[in-house]
């Protein structure tokens, strides 16, 4: 059986600072042989069809800025497994919203230089779905929502604030939920959209292990290890 290591939605450049250390110290705790990226590696907010902030770079500068960042983690996880997110699609819907075919496109791989990376809208191992959550349509425990559709175990991302484990046991088998949470920073610009909102994100990544599943929040607290909002 495999020991999984899941990272959170990253939406690079916009990641949290060390959350790359605390995804190594995991993997590291753990042991993990496989490594899954649960969507969103890329946040894309330039090209969004959303309002973009007027102080965030724009598409070629925001690229240059993200590709940095995903180099440092491919760097870390060289031979892993990609969730295709929602923000990850935005080069392929904005193509499409002027009539140009997925065809005349780059792969994600050649796009953003991870040539050992899967990249894929669903993977499985063993038996466990590991999947971005798009268009799942979240609640409360969105993971445990999806299971309870597929009939299965089911590992997500894409709803930063949602995050933990959520059982179902009947007499024939039992399954869980995983949400992940994320690995984002949430005073980057990209997200000041929610400045206001009093649930936050939670910063953590999850670890399957022979079918068990365990979340590890980062420690970011004032005084904990990886505390970063210190006044300059």
């Amino acid at each position: 059986m495999s020991k999984v290591l899941i990272i959170g939605d990253l939406h690079c450049p916009c990641d949290r600072k060390y959350y790359l250390d605390f995804c190594k110290e995991i993997h590291k705790k753990y042991k993990c042989n496989e490594t899954v990226f649960i969507g969103d590696v890329i946040d894309n907010h330039a090209i969004s069809f959303h309002a973009k902030h007027p102080e965030m770079p724009g598409p070629k500068d925001e690229y240059d800025l993200a590709l940095k960042h995903v180099k440092r983690w491919y760097k870390a996880f060289p031979n892993a497994k990609v969730a295709v997110g929602n923000h990850c699609e935005r080069m392929l819907r904005l193509a499409e919203s002027v009539n140009i075919p997925s065809k005349f496109l780059r792969n994600y791989a050649e796009i953003w230089e991870t040539p050992k990376w899967d990249w894929a809208y669903e993977h499985t191992i063993d038996d466990v779905l590991y999947m971005h959550g798009t268009g799942t349509g979240g609640g409360q425990h969105p993971a445990y929502n999806t299971m309870r559709k597929m009939s299965l175990s089911v590992v997500m991302g894409h709803f930063h604030s949602a995050a933990g484990i959520k059982w179902l046991v009947n007499p024939n088998t039992r399954m869980f939920g995983l949400d992940i949470g994320t690995g984002i920073d949430d005073s980057a610009l990209a997200f000041a959209y929610g400045k206001h909102q009093k649930i936050r994100s939670v910063v953590s990544c999850g670890v399957v292990i022979d079918g068990n599943p365990y979340l590890e929040l980062m420690p970011i607290g004032k005084g904990e290890k990886y505390y970063d909002r210190e006044k300059h």
